[in-house]
This record gives C-alpha cells, sequence and structure tokens, in this order.
C-alpha cells in the first residue's frame, strides 16, 4: 500500500495508490504537458518548447520528498514543482523552459491536478457502490419472507422482514450514489485562469486556451476561473459525508445482528479477517469497523472543508492550502466505506433459525400493539394500553406467554376470541405493508442508474 502505516486504516489500496507521492506528480504534470500542447497548437508558445516539456515530463526523475520539504517553505507544491520541470527542459533546451506554466498560476496547476485524482476516483468507488447494490438487491430478494424483531431504540419491537431491511439498505446507496454521480459531473471541471483570474498574460488567447485545455485533459469547462469559488468540491465533499453516513449505517446494523446474543448475521471471514490477539474463538465485525469508523471520521472533515470556504477576493490565505488533505481524506474514507460495505453484503451470513428463534423468544410481548388493534372499539384506547402495560410486566416476570397472561386476565379475556388469542404469536399476520414496501424499494432503486 502506498500510504504509511498510521493510514492504513483510511483508505483502500487503490485510493491510496492513487493519492501517492507518485501519482500526484503524474497529475501535476499532466496539466503542464497538457497545457505546452494546447498552447503550442494555437501559436502561443513554440512546438519544440511544448515537445521539450512533454519529454522532460517524467514522474520518476524528480524527488519527491525534496519537493515536500520546498512546498512547506513555499507554500504550496506548485511552486517548487514548477521550478523542477523547468531545471529539467533547461537541461536539455534552455529557450524551452521560459515557456513552462505559460500563463498559469500555482492554483491551477494544484487545483486541476486535484481535479484530475478526483476523475479517476469516482470510478473506483462507484464499482464499490455497484457491487453494494447488486449484493443488497441480492439480499432482500432472497429473504423477502425471512421474519425478525424489528428493533427501536435497540429493544425489541413488531416484526419485519429481513428482506425489507436489505430494500432500505440498498434505497440508501442508490440515492448516495445518484448524488455522488451528480456532484462528481459538477465537480469535474478545469481550473485555469492566471494571476487572480483573467488570464491576462494570454491576451485574447486566454479562453480559447482554457476550452482547449479542458478538451485535451478531458475535463469539464466552466464558466470561469473559479479560484476562491470552491462550491463545487464543496458540494461533492458534503455529499460523500452523507453517502458514508449511509453506509455506516448499514454496517451498525449489521455489527449489532452480530452480536453473540443477537447471533443473526455475520461478516464473512477469511485468512487474517475478524480475529482477535487473545479471543481465539471471536469473529469480530471488521469491515463494520472499517465503515463506522469512515462514518465517524468524515463529517469532521466536512466541516473542515466548509471552513475553509469563506476565502478571500480572488486568492485566499490559507483556505486552498488547507484543503489538500482534507479532499483527498475524505475521498479515501468514502472509497474505503463502499468497498468494506461491498464485502459485508456480498458475503454476508444471515442465521433465518436464529431470527426467527429471537421473535418467538419474545413471548408474543412484541404483539402487544396487534392486541391493541383488537381491541379497538371494545375497551378505552387508555385503559387497554394500562391493562397492557401489565400484561407485559408479567410475561417477563413470569416468564409466559402473552396469549396466557392475556387469557387469565377477565379484563381482556371476555372481549377476545379464543382464536385471537390464539394467532397472537404469527407474526406473519402482523407485517402490514412490508413487502409492498420492498417491492416498490426495489423498483424505485432500478428506475435510475448513474452507471449502468
Amino acid at each position: 500500500m502506498a500510504s504509511r502505516l498510521i493510514e492504513s486504516l483510511a483508505s483502500t489500496e487503490a485510493l491510496a495508490e492513487l493519492f501517492s507521492d507518485h501519482s500526484i506528480l503524474r497529475a501535476l504534470l499532466q496539466f503542464e504537458v497538457a497545457l505546452a500542447t494546447v498552447e503550442s497548437r494555437l501559436g502561443v508558445i513554440p512546438t519544440s518548447a511544448a515537445q521539450s516539456i512533454a519529454a522532460s515530463a517524467n514522474p520518476d526523475a524528480f524527488d519527491t520528498a525534496e519537493l515536500s520539504r520546498k512546498s512547506l517553505r513555499a507554500g504550496t507544491p506548485s511552486i517548487p514543482f514548477v521550478k523542477a520541470l523547468m531545471e529539467r527542459v533547461r537541461s536539455t533546451n534552455k529557450s524551452a523552459a521560459d515557456f513552462v506554466h505559460w500563463g498559469a498560476t500555482s492554483q491551477d496547476v494544484s487545483d486541476t491536478a486535484l481535479i484530475l485524482l478526483l476523475k479517476q476516483s469516482e470510478s473506483l468507488i462507484d464499482a464499490d457502490l455497484a457491487r453494494c447494490e447488486k449484493a443488497l438487491r441480492a439480499l432482500s430478494e432472497r429473504h423477502r419472507d425471512t421474519m425478525m424483531l424489528g428493533r427501536t431504540l435497540l429493544q425489541a419491537a413488531p416484526p419485519t422482514t429481513f428482506g425489507l431491511k436489505a430494500a432500505g439498505w440498498l434505497g440508501a446507496v442508490r440515492r448516495g450514489r445518484e448524488r455522488l454521480a451528480h456532484a462528481f459531473a459538477e465537480a469535474l471541471v478545469i481550473q485555469f485562469g492566471g494571476a487572480v483570474g483573467t488570464l491576462a498574460m494570454l491576451g485574447d488567447k486566454g479562453s480559447i486556451v482554457a476550452r482547449e485545455l479542458a478538451t485535451e485533459l478531458k475535463l469539464a469547462y466552466p464558466d470561469a476561473p473559479w479560484h476562491t469559488h470552491r462550491d463545487r468540491l464543496g458540494a461533492l465533499i458534503c455529499v460523500c459525508g452523507v453517502l458514508t453516513g449511509s453506509l455506516g449505517k448499514i454496517a451498525r446494523d449489521v455489527s449489532l445482528l452480530m452480536q453473540t446474543e443477537v447471533g443473526e448475521a455475520s461478516e464473512p471471514a477469511g485468512e487474517g479477517r475478524g480475529g482477535s490477539s487473545t479471543m481465539p474463538h471471536k469473529r469480530n465485525p471488521i469491515g463494520c469497523a472499517m465503515t463506522t469508523a469512515a462514518a465517524t471520521r468524515v463529517p469532521g472533515m466536512v466541516a473542515s472543508y466548509l471552513t475553509a470556504m469563506a476565502q478571500e477576493h480572488e486568492r485566499s490565505v490559507g483556505g486552498s492550502q488547507s484543503e489538500w488533505p482534507t479532499v483527498a481524506a475524505v475521498i479515501q474514507a468514502t472509497g474505503l466505506a463502499a468497498a468494506s460495505v461491498a464485502e459485508i453484503t456480498e458475503g454476508l451470513t444471515v442465521d433465518t433459525a436464529r431470527m426467527r428463534r429471537n421473535l418467538d423468544e419474545t413471548r408474543g410481548i412484541v404483539f402487544a400493539e396487534k392486541v391493541m388493534t383488537l381491541l379497538s372499539g371494545k375497551l378505552d384506547r387508555e385503559k387497554a394500553h394500562q391493562l397492557l402495560e401489565v400484561a407485559a410486566r408479567k410475561v417477563v416476570d413470569e416468564k409466559r406467554t402473552l396469549a396466557e397472561v392475556l387469557a387469565g386476565m377477565s379484563e381482556i379475556r371476555d372481549l377476545l376470541d379464543k382464536a385471537d388469542l390464539q394467532q397472537l404469536a404469527e407474526a406473519e399476520d402482523y407485517l402490514g405493508s412490508a413487502e409492498s414496501f420492498r417491492v416498490d424499494s426495489l423498483r424505485v432503486a432500478s428506475s435510475a442508474s448513474p452507471k449502468s
């Protein structure tokens, strides 16, 4: 993995490599070569200069450690990077060195390099979200009739189906994926404005060069340079925050279902995955842990980005400098969450028997609401509620079923048929519109595909 050990729990291997020094340097060079190519094509700089710049753009020839040290002094990686590129060009074509970075400013190259990296990250994240969707759809269909306890405030509640729960997860992932696709489409625009966003150095060819540069880099062309207008990136970062929250919700649910005393589902296991350094029997929810950790970190980073958006005039003091590490960390955390949930859902083991047993072990107490419905019109609502509270306590204290307790309570027994009491524990009769909601959720999730 390209990241440091301390960052090993903060990214996937692919995204760590994408935001590695070598990859960032390659993106910076891509901008400079494309700029020189376009300017030579339009007659702004000599063709020979563009050729020399392209020939010097080998990322392996740059000392990234030295660039890092100089970046801290310069306040931006762009300044020492451009100087290093000029030196390389000068070593083979002295006159061509003057045309390196022609008409651009430091933020042009750094912002556009970041956008180029984001463009590559989109497909990586989307591929894992597509895996999530496919796996969740399959889980929902497979478990359309799998009964389980609903849980509110971590307490047993009336039954639902695991198929509906998986469909709910699917809907959140699909909505997040659609938002992300839209946010990327809006954010992937070139940055090229020169010193103050006018490209004055290029005279009347500024906008022409900018359009051609966008085409060369396969990026969208904005209405104007956006040095201190960070709303497009801000929207992308916020969408990542919402998406990781949705993925974190799935991880939270699965980890709770994996608790020993619940035991209704479990992550896929594998070599080096989910074990404990001291307790050999454990099968820990590692994918859930990685996802939850990402969902915990990202909101603070979203706030950090939004705080930096109030940038002054045409170029800011500290605003743009704060963004590179924040954006990189948010994208990597989002990608890690997506990859982790994809692995979880693709290999999730569902214990349907345990789900039913946990439901049955409530002794029917979760059907107190059902009894309220049966008593409607026969007994005052408040009185019925009070009687059922008493019945519920007896179920717990006396280890009897709700039907047995109610059969012994004259205030209720005389109002309900014996058949009604016998059917209390039939969970299938108290699912309401669960299947309809599940089907509709899957239908809506199929109606729009951001990357079909």
